[in-house]
């Protein structure tokens, strides 16, 4: 094999490690959302490493308070939905940083039975690494751009009593039957 053959498949092999990694750093970031969405603390805790830090604005911590603060604050909500956009991610060897933007919508119900939508967009700025072959998250910065909260509607599913809606806690139609 010539020099300019070996120096090829070598940059093969390093694209190939590069795009493994953010494919595995979006999955990541998918357990996170899932894991809020759903309301499964198991699924989302799997986005982050053992010793990861988080830093959400609402409260500083280890990835286990964040993940109980979440679970208890999303679970005062009637849904959520969290929708991530673009993902920029620089891969260094085994760590990596990276922006994600987010948008997240959060039905809230008012104390005399009303309810509102509540919108939150912002981006995660995180900090990633490899550890025993799984890229996880390793501290988290978020950051929130914009905020709105408008009166909500539940008109549509009133006269719509069929339309299949989301669950949580599981019991979204996505995870009976042992779907996930």
């Amino acid at each position: 094999m010539t020099e300019a053959q070996l120096a090829q498949e070598f940059d093969l092999a390093a694209e190939v490690r590069d795009l493994a990694a953010r494919r595995d750093i979006a999955e990541a970031a998918h357990r996170y959302m899932r894991g809020l969405d759903r309301l499964d603390a198991a699924l989302q805790r799997r986005a982050f490493h053992d010793d990861a830090v988080v830093d959400c604005g609402l409260m500083q911590g280890t990835v286990d308070e964040f993940v109980a603060f979440c679970q208890d604050f999303l679970g005062t909500m009637e849904a959520t939905h969290h929708l991530l956009g673009q993902h920029r991610i620089e891969v260094s060897g085994e760590t990596a940083r990276g922006e994600a933007y987010f948008q997240a919508w959060h039905g809230v119900r008012e104390e005399g039975g009303g309810v509102r939508d509540l919108f939150v967009a912002g981006r995660y700025l995180d900090e990633y690494a490899c550890r025993n072959g799984e890229w996880r998250i390793t501290a988290r910065l978020l950051v929130t751009d914009w905020v709105k909260d408008d009166p909500g509607s539940l008109d549509f599913f009133a006269a719509n009593p069929g339309v299949v809606r989301g669950g949580r806690r599981g019991t979204d139609p996505s995870q009976i039957g042992a779907r996930s």
